[in-house]
């Protein structure tokens, strides 16, 4: 089952609420695969998710080029995946990434296309498309039952955009 929305997110405000709710409402063993192009806001977003998940601000949220890697403590692990460097899913299973993808925390993964075969089948694909320097559109699949409800929840309620008491 699939669920896609298209949501407009004009301004960086828009964008952190999205991304604090998803990590307000995420649950062990979930997936989120961004895709865009270089500067979309992908590595935004997951820092907006690790504030919903109640990652302490001393665990500042990068993107993890280089290392491939990054886990945050908070309400529940964030395990943020970068495979841009990789080059398909033999290299994923070779470096143990696989075991992220089902663990008890919330993955996020930059550059899913490397993953291939491996693509979970239940998770929340976010495409971010740059429209200017401030502005974005987010295209959200779900796939599986859970990410349906989930989306049909953020469509009918805007409930994501609810005003935050930490800006």
């Amino acid at each position: 089952m699939t669920t896609a929305i298209s949501l407009s997110l004009p301004d960086l405000r828009t964008t952190l609420a999205l991304g604090r709710y998803l990590g307000e409402t995420a649950r062990p063993g979930e997936v989120i695969t961004l895709a865009g192009s270089l500067g979309a806001g992908k590595t935004t977003l997951t820092q907006a998710i690790g504030q919903g998940l109640q990652v302490e601000e001393s665990c500042y949220i990068t993107s993890p080029t280089f290392s491939l890697l990054h886990e945050y403590p908070g309400r529940l692990p964030l395990y943020h995946l970068d495979l841009y460097r990789l080059n398909d899913e033999t290299e994923i299973e070779d470096l143990g990434l696989l075991e992220y993808l089902y663990g008890t925390g919330l993955s996020v993964i930059e550059w899913p296309d490397r993953l291939g075969n491996l693509m979970p089948e239940e998770r929340l694909q976010i495409e971010l498309i740059l429209l200017s320097e401030t502005a974005r559109r987010a295209e959200l699949t779900g796939h599986g039952k859970a990410w349906e409800e989930k989306i049909a929840g953020m469509q009918n309620h805007q409930e994501w955009q609810r005003p935050n008491k930490n800006g």
